[in-house]
């Protein structure tokens, strides 16, 4: 998830954010207000964030694995805190066939010090033109499926129904751990997150500069589930034993 080689390349990464800066809805996952920063501010942003140069044009974008690290530091120490206080916790991905597992393991361990997982929407459906789409919990994480198949989204849209959901019942998140739209949603309704975003998904790194949120994970948000290991380490060391 994190070293000189990872899923995208600069000229991928370049593309996205000038998508992102031309107001593309897609790429903002759901938080208004990032238009104030230029594609300029928003790529050294991203720089800074993962550790590469953004003046450079060629070669794939690495992530500094050092700067990983203090921010898996920062979302432990925010889980832990969490657990102690008993908070309502919402685990959500858009990358069920990457992140899944990291989820669950951190969502055992909320649980076992004393945090409560959410799962609002739970087994409900609705369709979006014209197909099926149903909020589904794997190991007590969100996933967005057609009722058969889990996918892939960057949609806020899901979080949003799942945030109604939530507050309906009364029993709105105190902290959302989560990517994509699922974090974005949830950053835009003003609650606590921590986020996971890919060198090529500014939106929460352009939030966190705006005040909009806090800890961002910077790295890689799609390799096999179980390279995740050490950032599940990183975070349970933060816990009591």
């Amino acid at each position: 998830m994190a070293g000189p080689v990872v899923s995208h390349d600069r000229t991928n990464v370049r593309w996205k954010i000038a998508q992102f800066a031309r107001g593309d809805l897609k790429a903002q996952f759901g938080i208004t207000g990032l238009e104030a920063l230029s594609e300029d501010r928003v790529m050294d942003l991203m720089g800074e964030a993962a550790g590469f140069d953004p003046a450079s044009t060629d070669g794939d974008v690495p992530v500094d694995p050092a700067r990983v690290l203090p921010r898996l530091v920062a979302a432990g120490d925010r889980l832990a805190a969490a657990a102690a206080r008993g908070e309502r916790v919402l685990l959500a991905t858009g990358h069920p066939v990457g992140l899944i597992q990291l989820y669950g393991a951190v969502g055992e361990l909320l649980e076992h010090h004393g945090a409560r997982l959410l799962r609002p929407l739970e087994g409900e459906g609705w369709r979006d033109v014209g197909r099926w789409r149903q909020i589904r919990y794997v190991g007590g994480v969100a996933i967005l499926t057609d009722r058969g198949s889990s996918m892939h989204t960057h949609s806020a849209a899901p979080m949003q129904r799942m945030l109604e959901a939530a507050s309906a019942s009364g029993e709105a998140p105190d902290l959302v751990f989560a990517d994509h739209g699922f974090a974005g949603a949830a950053i835009e309704a003003g609650i606590d997150t921590i986020s996971i975003a890919d060198v090529n998904d500014p939106a929460p790194v352009a939030a966190a500069a705006l005040g909009k949120t806090e800890t961002v994970i910077v790295m890689d948000d799609n390799v096999e589930p179980e390279d995740y290991w050490p950032c599940f380490q990183a975070i349970a060391a933060r816990f009591p034993p």
